[in-house]
């Protein structure tokens, strides 16, 4: 491999050849990687409409081009797309092969027997409609509306939004925030007066150092960032990794710190310790900006380096060195908030340790640093008012986590169990495109919430365990052949983007704003809906911001220029945070109020007992979750997950490479499925890892059924933040068993 530019061009080509054949990659390589799309020439006269990606989060947008007969033959990036800059990862590249898939769900079922028991009968969208409508109906009468709810992840979630408000309910939760990102943006808020949000406002472009303690970059495929990093690393930027394992973003790292985990608090104090007391932090910066410095310049005394050594098992003189690696990059470094942070129940105090370091190399608002992120203002036709809730979804988790700026997933699904301590019982679920067995921890839990409700209807593409679940199951159409909504990034200049159906859908499956809409219908909730067709609403919309749909569908996407040049803090500017005081909070007042620590305190961990090893898991990048399992391009670059085992640990078991095992936790849940170990010295001895999303149940799956074992059977014990509700996850430790029965 001649570069790590090259290994960022090779990543981006992996799925795009399971596409086109092997033949063709060479002579399309150059094309696939970085196209001008109006000069593309293939072994058909290629047409393309423009889309954004449904597969992660980062929705890069980008081109679907189609043969003479109107097939899809494949998606690549736009090169006017700030999110990707033109290059697509392998998820992108392999997104067809939602549309491709055979076992996608074809048309609206209803439950025949119990649920779980998988049995259905085809009904029409009409009847499938009637029966929801009703249900909601029953349930809004009886319990009130503050009884219904709504998870969603996806596109879809704003739709059917729209009718559960215009019922008068405000419990909608994304599981990607108490199960994921939740701490991280508590934490920044209540540090800076404001969260990193999507695509996070990390300026890794032109950094001189990025720290990653515990954050995946390469294996996440965060696009933009993993090509930013990609740049700095060629321009020499120092990067430092602080994980267990020894990652892909690791392999790029100038220090590796294998620490030992659930003590990365520690870490990250003693880190404040030395650049405090060897006078390394931006003291103008402080001064000017910081609110609580001499508070925590006394707290962070007893966090040296030695004492440190006995807790992460780092030596002091790596802690010192990286600490002042970190110094002599600023402002210009990054220690990197991460994304999925909910690890061990103390995580907003965590990230807030990550915010206050951040603030003490003066890297917020700073080149290198953290920028100032813009979005378009995009205006919404303008609804009637949504009915005032009686009750919010703070009052069904029991007037709990005031700090949490929206609704929890976890607390939802706890709130649809009866319980005298909650204010009311959750009775009702719309799932939309997440599945929430294989996305919530524990999943004894959540099964025993959904066999309380009075009804549960599942949007989805594909029969994931969830739908087995359903009373009603609504298949929606994959994002090849829908419009959904402008997609409106932040970045360092707006963005919009358009996604449009490149083809007719298939089989009887419907875009989710049309079941959305025909749901209202029944329900007397047109008025929130006043546009028949989405794409109306669209071209209303890009009317407002000087553009036309007619346009987009050209162009796919359109910056728009900042209105201030305000990337990044001028020099000696006066800066007022949106904080209680108006700076950056050292000493958090907002934490205090509520009666928490105002500064991170490190705290004990339980340790895993003998025999018994700690379950780290994480991503690969060309998975997504569980949603990718069953795709069939991206099944042929992984199908089944591993999981790593330290060659000290193999050996002490007997365990040898390929070999297959199942995974036992400390409540004695045994994961339904194998998996194939692998024997690395990449893992600590103490420590396990496994790649999220395998371990498929439903039998109708059928490249990803039974491939693999899922992490999620295995957290049992969950950890919650006591600041703003996220489900700590890291908690759980696993054995080794030769077989899956169960002792007697």
């Amino acid at each position: 491999m001649n570069s790590r530019r090259q290994f960022l061009k090779i990543s981006s080509l992996s799925a795009a050849g399971l596409i086109f054949g092997g033949s063709l990659l060479d002579a399309f390589a150059s094309n696939l990687v970085k196209t001008n799309p109006s000069h593309f020439k293939g072994p058909f006269d290629f047409t393309r409409t423009p889309t954004y990606c449904e597969v992660c989060f980062w929705k890069c947008a980008g081109w679907v081009y189609k043969d003479e007969n109107g097939r899809i033959k494949k998606i690549i990036g736009n090169n006017d797309d700030p999110n990707c800059n033109g290059r697509f990862c392998p998820r992108g590249t392999g997104g067809v092969g939602m549309y491709n898939d055979e076992d996608r769900l074809k048309t609206p079922l209803i439950r025949t027997e119990e649920r779980g028991k998988q049995t259905f009968r085809e009904a029409t969208w009409d009847e499938a409609f009637d029966y929801i409508a009703k249900k909601l109906t029953k349930v809004k009468d009886e319990y009130g509306p503050e009884s219904l709810a709504l998870f969603s992840h996806g596109s879809g979630g704003k739709y059917f939004g729209k009718v559960l408000k215009g019922l008068g309910s405000n419990n909608i939760a994304a599981p990607s925030y108490a199960q994921c990102r939740g701490p991280r943006e508590v934490a920044f808020i209540a540090t800076y007066g404001q969260g990193v949000n999507s695509p996070e406002n990390t300026d890794i472009r032109d950094t001189k150092c990025l720290v990653l303690i515990g954050s995946h970059i390469g294996e996440n495929m965060h696009n933009g960032q993993v090509q930013e990093m990609s740049d700095a690393i060629d321009k020499g930027a120092t990067i430092i990794t602080v994980d267990p394992r020894f990652s892909t973003a690791a392999s790029k790292s100038k220090f590796w710190l294998p620490i030992k985990p659930s003590t990365d608090i520690a870490l990250l104090l003693t880190w404040m310790n030395v650049i405090i007391n060897e006078e390394l932090y931006d003291k103008d910066y402080v001064q000017r900006y910081c609110y609580g410095f001499e508070q925590l310049k006394q707290h962070v005394q007893q966090y040296t380096p030695e004492w440190a050594y006995g807790v992460t098992t780092l030596k002091p003189q790596q802690i010192r060195e990286t600490a002042r690696a970190m110094a002599d990059a600023a402002p210009a470094v990054i220690v990197h908030p991460g994304r999925h942070v909910t690890w061990y129940g103390d995580d907003t105090q965590r990230i807030r340790a990550v915010a206050i370091l951040n603030a003490l190399l003066g890297s917020w608002g700073r080149r290198g640093g953290f920028y100032n992120p813009e979005k378009a203002s995009v205006p919404h036709y303008k609804l009637p008012k949504f009915p005032k809730p009686n009750k919010s979804w703070r009052e069904a988790l029991g007037g709990k986590y005031n700090l949490a700026d929206l609704a929890l997933a976890s607390g939802l699904c706890d709130a649809s169990m009866p319980t005298p301590e909650l204010g009311h019982q959750i009775k009702a679920w719309i799932v939309n495109g997440t599945n929430l067995i294989n996305t919530l921890p524990d999943q004894a839990n959540t099964l025993k919430a959904i066999q309380a409700l009075d009804l549960i209807a599942v949007v989805d593409t594909m029969p994931m365990e969830i739908t087995g679940y359903a009373d009603v199951v609504l298949p929606e159409c994959t994002y090849l052949e829908r419009y959904d909504s402008l997609r409106v990034s932040q970045g360092r200049e707006p963005s919009i983007a358009l996604r449009m159906p490149a083809v007719e859908p298939k089989y009887n499956t419907k875009p989710a704003y049309w079941m959305a809409r025909e749901l209202a219908k029944k329900l007397d909730l047109l008025d929130y809906f006043p546009f028949e067709n989405l794409e109306d609403e669209i071209d209303w919309e890009l009317q407002q911001v000087g553009t036309s749909l007619e346009e987009m569908q050209r162009i796919g996407v359109k910056r728009i220029k900042r209105e201030v040049d305000d990337l990044y803090f001028a020099k000696d500017e006066d800066v007022e945070f949106n904080t209680n005081t108006g700076k950056i909070e050292l000493y958090s007042t907002a934490l205090a109020d509520e009666g928490f620590e105002p500064m991170p305190v490190f705290v004990q961990h339980p340790e895993p007992q003998e025999g018994y090893y700690r379950l780290i898991y994480g991503r690969a990048p060309m998975h997504t979750f569980s949603r990718t399992a069953n795709n069939p391009n991206l099944t042929d670059l992984m199908d089944e997950n591993t999981v790593w085992v330290n060659p000290k640990v193999a050996k002490e078991w007997g365990l040898k490479n390929d070999q297959y095992v199942y995974l036992e936790n400390q409540d004695g849940i045994i994961s339904d499925f194998s998996i194939k170990v692998r024997v690395t010295e990449r893992i600590r001895f103490d420590s396990v890892y496994m790649v999220h999303g395998f371990g498929h149940a439903d039998k109708r799956m059928k490249r990803c059924f039974g491939k693999g074992a899922s992490d999620t059977q295995l957290i049992t014990n969950v950890m919650t933040d006591p600041i703003m509700g996220g489900t700590g996850m890291r908690g759980n430790f696993v054995t080794f068993r030769f077989d899956n029965k169960k002792e007697a």
